[in-house]
């Protein structure tokens, strides 16, 4: 089964599923990749570096970039870049909204698995949890330029991410 970035409870479900057949003798693993807690918290970064590379000001940019935002989205960006009080330029309102609405605190990351899991959810199946760091982002770079930076970085993961 594939899921990709779905709502946390279905970490329970699967979890769950995993003690189930595992019981049975159907599994002898399950393996559960997420985003880790570098992913998750560097989102925002990662997306507005992109709307800067891309030179997105707006929602026709994003079109021409093969996004699609509904009404509901241009309107929540629109009151944050309109509003009297205080207004974003477009590019932040849009990374915002995309990364709270699309990436935000209820869908699954590490986190939320790293909760279930320590609470003994899906015992006693075996479990494969792998975290995805920020650093498998990359825009462009060429491997030589992705080794330095990892090198820089320490080329080590987070310890919530394995």
């Amino acid at each position: 089964m594939f899921e990709w970035n779905n709502k946390d409870p279905f970490f329970d479900r699967d979890l769950e599923n995993f003690k189930r057949l595992h019981v049975e003798g159907a599994i002898s693993v399950g393996i559960i990749v997420t985003r880790g807690t570098t992913l998750q918290d560097e989102l925002k970064t990662l997306v507005r570096r992109w709307v800067d590379e891309v030179d997105a000001n707006s929602f026709e940019d994003l079109v021409r970039r093969g996004l699609q935002p509904t009404s509901r989205q241009r309107r929540e960006v629109m009151k944050r870049v309109q509003r009297q009080r205080d207004p974003v330029s477009f590019r932040q309102a849009w990374v915002d909204h995309f990364v709270s609405d699309k990436f935000g605190a209820a869908t699954t990351h590490w986190r939320k698995l790293e909760d279930r899991v320590g609470r003994g959810v899906g015992n006693p199946c075996p479990l494969l949890l792998i975290g995805l760091p920020s650093a498998i982002v990359s825009f462009g770079e060429s491997p030589a330029e992705i080794a330095i930076l990892i090198q820089e970085g320490g080329g080590e993961s987070d310890p919530g991410e394995n």
